[in-house]
């Protein structure tokens, strides 16, 4: 769907992060699950910082840090202008205050060009092209798997940064290659924080986080474990402790510390 609205009858209201953030949602096309969620928590701004996300959908994961680290300059960059609409009306229904910019990242809105951000974060598409079952709507098959190469969204996040600025992705954790491909050489201080499904599960998510400018040695973290139990079945296979905090409460979902 490439509407420029959606009719208030094709959209859902739902709660993330224990009903701190509220989010306008369309009924059919792509919507937001926990990736958002967990790449927001993963952005280390503190008060006062400029944010940018690329690719920012209906801004859950703006919503989410906003609502986490108030006094934000709050920035997105959205192909879709339907999404971007609701970004807008999302931010300012949490209280939030930003620009969502509609465009494509391989050639970004001049206003955005002449910009610089302490923080870029993004949730590229998890599929190449053309490599997949196509999804049903276009909006949500462009979500999923996107024409845009990874080397794109990380040039483009590179572009923005401000020097020893800071770039986190959400990425599938096949998608490992491509990802530390396009950053090498225009991110350094990388780091790789896997994100378990469960205990003794490969993991099926990963954030990596690098630094304009940055020096330090490639450091390859411990995984993270999200939910309990071995099976989903079983009783007691919500989420761990920590990704309680993070999914329930809003809290942060530190890399682990270390000179960058």
């Amino acid at each position: 769907m490439r509407a420029e609205t959606f009719l208030p009858d094709a959209l859902t209201e739902d709660a993330m992060l224990g009903g701190q953030v509220r989010l306008l949602q369309p009924l059919e096309g792509y919507r937001a699950g926990t990736d958002p969620v967990l790449l927001a928590a993963a952005v280390s701004a503190l008060p006062g910082q400029s944010v940018l996300e690329l690719g920012c959908g209906a801004a859950p994961g703006l919503c989410c840090l906003g609502v986490r680290v108030p006094g934000l300059r709050l920035s997105g960059l959205e192909l879709q202008p339907g999404y971007a609409d609701l970004a807008r009306r999302n931010l300012a229904r949490n209280g939030l205050e930003g620009t969502i910019w509609t465009g494509n990242l391989a050639s970004p809105p001049p206003d955005m060009k002449v910009q610089s951000f302490d923080h870029v974060f993004a949730n590229p598409p998890y599929f190449e092209a053309g490599k997949r079952i196509v999804a049903d709507g276009s909006d949500r098959e462009i979500a999923l798997a996107g024409a845009t190469p990874l080397a794109d969204w990380v040039s483009c996040a590179a572009k923005r940064l401000k020097p020893r600025g800071y770039a986190t992705f959400i990425q599938r954790a096949e998608r490992l290659p491509d990802l530390l491909s396009a950053m090498s050489g225009r991110l350094g201080a990388l780091e790789l924080l896997p994100l378990l499904p469960r205990e003794g599960r490969p993991p099926r998510l990963i954030l990596v986080r690098g630094r304009k400018d940055g020096r330090a040695a490639f450091r390859f973290h411990a995984g993270l474990v999200i939910h309990r139990g071995s099976h989903h079945e079983e009783p007691g296979s919500q989420y761990t402790d920590r990704f309680a905090q993070v999914m329930m409460r809003g809290a942060a979902l530190e890399f682990p510390a270390g000179r960058a």
